[in-house]
């Protein structure tokens, strides 16, 4: 606990402390305390509103497409009398056992254009435009998504899968002896026993993809221009791309709030506790 606490709550009480000064590679010995002053630069010139945006952007369209094919493969899976389950599960769960900073590095040449395979061949073959991250805002968005739903698809299939199989098989047969339809099915028996399993998922999972680094910063690098820019990888390029510490540890400290109010808002709105009391 010690360890842990140590861990977790030193780094934020060291980001809260430097946010206050101007500690940066010119004062990095000799940094004085500035106040406020790291907090008015990012509300007046550090490009704030945008940022937000992108932020919630990510994290809200990561999910939705993650969670929701997550779930339906799940769904797949658990029919009865799927032939050939075990295989398919064992392909299906491969793009999670590659580290993911080599996953998106490939994914980083599948995508340059003309010469990544997806512009150069499966994109032509599904009679779908060519996607530019380079040039648009859009074709970033489709390229960013794409790769973190390919890279975390498998953890929410897993997940979900596991917690369908753990629902009794006697509630189905009950529903069918009584002419349930498959939607009725869906809506009355999957849907109730899993509203555990998606909150604990969602509330993690939300965390993580907020604070999602490497897909953004390797991909795009937060483009074209600050477009796909997120808080995390904005405050990464302060610290080791202008070496402004004090700037970088404001940015976090900002982060981290959102995150809080956020889950507060969830917490409250959605009585999520109420489902483990």
């Amino acid at each position: 606990m010690a360890v842990t606490l140590f861990l977790f709550i030193f780094p934020i009480i060291y980001s809260l402390f430097i946010s206050f000064t101007n500690l940066s590679l010119l004062h990095f010995f000799k940094y004085q305390y500035v106040g406020l002053k790291n907090y008015l630069i990012i509300f007046k010139y550090g490009y704030f509103t945008e940022l937000l945006k992108n932020t919630l952007i990510w994290t809200m369209g990561s999910l939705v497409i993650m969670m929701g094919l997550g779930f339906a493969i799940a769904l797949v899976l658990n029919q009865s009398d799927l032939k050939g389950k075990s295989i398919f599960y064992a392909i299906l769960i491969l793009p999670w056992t590659f580290p993911a900073f080599i996953s998106i590095l490939i994914w980083q040449g599948l995508w340059v254009d003309p010469y990544g395979m997806m512009n150069r061949l499966i994109l032509p073959m599904l009679h779908l435009p060519k996607v530019n991250a380079m040039t648009s805002t859009r074709d970033a968005w489709i390229e960013l998504f794409v790769t973190n739903a390919w890279l975390s698809f498998p953890y929410f299939m897993t997940v979900f899968y596991a917690a369908m199989q753990s629902i009794p098989k006697e509630l189905y047969e009950i529903a069918d002896l009584d002419g349930a339809s498959v939607f009725k099915k869906f809506n009355s028996i999957t849907l109730p026993m899993l509203r555990k399993t998606v909150v604990f998922v969602f509330i993690t999972s939300f965390v993580f993809t907020w604070n999602n680094f490497y897909p953004i910063y390797i991909l795009t690098g937060g483009g074209p221009g600050i477009s796909t820019e997120t808080f995390i990888v904005y405050a990464y390029q302060e610290a080791f791309s202008y070496s402004n510490y004090a700037l970088r540890a404001a940015w976090s400290i900002i982060s981290t709030i959102f995150v809080l109010i956020l889950a507060v808002i969830v917490i409250k709105y959605t009585g999520i506790l109420e489902t483990y009391m």
